[in-house]
């Protein structure tokens, strides 16, 4: 466990002066004979997105329910925009919020009862509750729904407005867990724009998630962590050079070319079903090329190929011990 005055580093390379919205070193935590983390450091800048990544069990929604003030830590220290979670827990409270996995709405109530709801539980004066719930409603596009109860609303409009109510109370960190969960491709990319919105305003999201897409798409700074401890972080591009899994596909126009390829190319991964065969690669030209001359010198014929560089899954499975890949050949094995 790292000693608890040592500081983060900056972020690649950045001022030991930049300013920190959530700052925790050597955060550790066990519950019985189970250890959820260990020694745990991290340094998030405001007005930023960050993904907290990992296998489930490794970390994460202790990490956040540390932050949010829910739990204490046995060891270490953390703070939000200064302020201790433990010795200073309502001042963290009030500059945060925080969205479940799940949505908190009350079905029975239209949008706007449910803003109102929350305005009144913040104790907002009439004039600024009027101001933020326009505002909110607009924000996540439910003005034309906001006198519909929300039992009629999509899972996506229901998450729109779990986020809507969080926003309320004005904080300056936003803790996403899980946010798209349940949600159809539209609905996702729908809350991935509202989200680079709020941060473009100025708000700091914290984002935990285990659609790793999601991560690469929103995420400035991605940290994986596992069994408790920090395995990596960087920029979703950084940690992308860090794994060996990008892939190529080749595709062919029937089953006797596809069969013929496999047979040359020992370990690739044939997929019937499309007539198509993968090999894990950096996506190089030099190696793609390789692999086309060598089916052409048997006279196999590729109806198209596509590269695939490697993608934050690939850096999971890779830094996580996963077996993404395992079975396929890589482009050095067949053409060397």
């Amino acid at each position: 466990m790292q000693n608890q005055e040592q500081q983060p580093k900056p972020r690649g390379g950045g001022s030991p002066c930049q300013r920190l919205a959530i700052e925790a070193v050597g955060l550790a935590k066990s519950f019985g004979g189970h250890v959820a983390l260990r020694g745990l450091d991290l340094a998030i800048p405001e007005g930023s997105v960050t993904a907290l990544i990992g296998p489930n069990g490794s970390g994460k929604t202790t990490t956040v329910r540390i932050l949010s003030t829910l739990l204490a830590p046995d060891a270490g220290r953390a703070t939000v925009f200064g302020h201790d979670v433990v010795t200073e827990p309502e001042a963290v409270r009030a500059v945060i919020g925080v969205t479940g996995q799940f949505s908190a709405v009350d079905k029975l109530l239209t949008g706007t009862e449910n803003l109102v709801l929350m305005a009144r539980l913040l104790h907002l004066a009439r004039p600024s509750a009027r101001d933020r719930i326009s505002m909110n409603l607009e924000r996540f596009e439910l003005t034309d729904a906001a006198d519909r109860p929300v039992a009629t609303y999509s899972g996506g409009m229901r998450r729109r407005l779990d986020l809507a109510m969080t926003l309320m109370g004005d904080p300056r960190i936003v803790f996403l867990d899980e946010p798209t969960t349940g949600l159809d491709p539209r609905g996702r990319r729908v809350l991935w724009r509202i989200v680079r919105g709020l941060v473009a305003d100025g708000m700091t999201v914290l984002l935990t998630t285990q659609y790793l897409e999601e991560a690469d798409h929103l995420a400035d700074w991605v940290v994986l962590i596992d069994r408790g401890a920090l395995v990596a972080e960087g920029t979703p591009s950084e940690l992308k050079k860090r794994a060996p899994g990008g892939r190529i596909r080749l595709q062919f126009i029937d089953d006797a070319a596809l069969a013929a390829a496999g047979a040359q190319l020992e370990g690739a991964t044939l997929n019937t079903d499309d007539l198509s065969l993968e090999l894990v690669s950096d996506g190089k030209a030099d190696g793609i090329r390789s692999v086309l001359d060598r089916l052409e010198r048997h006279g196999i014929t590729t109806e198209s190929f596509s590269a695939h560089p490697p993608d934050l899954d690939d850096v999971f499975f890779a830094l996580t011990g996963g077996d993404r890949g395992t079975s396929a050949a890589t482009v050095t094995e067949v053409v060397g």
